[in-house]
């Protein structure tokens, strides 16, 4: 069996996430095999710039969907179809288990989770036939769904279709999202077909087996909780391609194929300004990327993470901005630990590139300690 320690697995992800830069095309970026999450304003586009010298910004090869757990995903327009298959429940349990923060509404709905998901699914298949933004969307599909989907927001002063329950039926009913627009605006994905409601098990499994490569080595349950459902159905799509690992006095495994650079991995040498949600702080066992718990805290809050920075295998601090007009971006940098001149320097060059992301002409950094 294969023993590693923290800072071979840490070397690993930093290369198998494409942090090297050593990327051509941002299609060619792994982290696109699982999906690039985009919850926050230009998260997305920042982390290509973290990985690739170029943009994907208005590149018609990427589609934005609700995908992995509801939530934005950049997917590859040509593998929407693999993503949307490996997203249908494989039995009731999943289907209940995705409905996350949502689940005892939907146990109160008066249905199964399943007849739910696909129900919303078809009315959104029906009502969204042009681009239209997420409130009309979900005043339209609420008139088609039994009333126990739907609840009364206060805030509105109107009634909505359970959010969850809509952002996991969207991709179902051939909808994606239009990129860079607010508010969030659906539209049809171009050649839809019905809405299919069989589990592809080959599909669920090649979502496992790439969380396993770009986040391992990692346990079931790690990968059930980036997907959204339990252990106990991840393993109905469990890989069979893989490599016991012994890593932190825990078995855990990889795709074979990635087994040799987990056992030799390059340096980790590289600084980088990682916006929240990157794909990297996306591991589901943040003790292996941050060992201290109270910084753990400062980077995974439940509100309003801020951006991280990586230097040289660690997650060395913190970062936020502050637009002042369009010219320039200004950056509080928050380091848990002295950094190196060099670091310092790289972080300044780092700053930079996110700026000319965000479109401003300039950058200044407030360092803190």
């Amino acid at each position: 069996m294969l023993e590693v320690d923290r800072e071979q697995v840490v070397a690993y992800r930093i290369a198998r996430q494409g942090l090297h830069r050593a990327a051509r095309d941002a299609a060619a970026l792994a982290v696109f095999d699982l999906g690039l999450q985009s919850t926050q304003r230009d998260t997305a586009e920042i982390s290509v710039a973290a990985r690739f010298d170029g943009s994907f910004v208005d590149d018609d090869r990427f589609v934005l969907a609700w995908t992995h757990r509801g939530a934005p995903h950049f997917h590859r327009a040509g593998e929407l179809a693999e993503v949307t298959r490996a997203l249908v429940p494989l039995d009731e349990a999943d289907a209940m288990a995705r409905m996350g923060w949502q689940r005892r509404e939907v146990e109160a709905a008066g249905m199964s989770a399943t007849d739910g998901l696909f129900t919303a699914a078809r009315a959104i298949r029906k009502v969204v036939d042009r681009p239209m933004t997420k409130g009309a969307v979900s005043t339209e599909i609420t008139k088609l769904v039994p009333a126990g989907l739907s609840y009364w927001c206060r805030r509105c002063q109107a009634t909505h279709i359970l959010e969850q329950v809509m952002r996991l039926a969207a991709i179902h009913g051939g909808a994606r999202l239009e990129a860079g627009v607010t508010p969030a605006t659906l539209a049809p994905i171009a050649g839809r077909g019905r809405v299919r409601t069989t589990a592809s098990v080959a599909d669920a499994t090649a979502v496992v087996a790439r969380y396993l490569s770009l986040h391992g080595p990692a346990t079931a349950t790690e990968a059930a909780g980036f997907i959204g459902t339990t252990a106990t159905t991840v393993k109905k799509m469990w890989p069979s391609d893989l490599v016991e690992v012994r890593f932190d006095g825990r078995k855990t495994v990889i795709p074979a194929g990635d087994a040799e650079l987990l056992a030799n991995p390059p340096e980790p040498d590289v600084v980088r300004l990682l916006p929240p949600w990157d794909p990297y702080l996306q591991s589901r066992d943040r003790a292996t990327l941050v060992p201290d718990k109270a910084r753990q805290k400062e980077i995974w809050k439940i509100i309003g993470n801020p951006g991280a920075v990586l230097a040289d295998g660690e997650v060395a601090g913190v970062w936020r901005t502050k637009g002042s007009g369009r010219k320039r971006l200004d950056f509080t940098i928050t380091a848990f630990d002295p950094l190196t001149a060099a670091a310092k320097k790289a972080v300044e060059g780092e700053a930079e590139r996110v700026a000319r992301v965000r479109e401003f002409e300039d950058s200044r950094l407030n360092w803190k300690a």
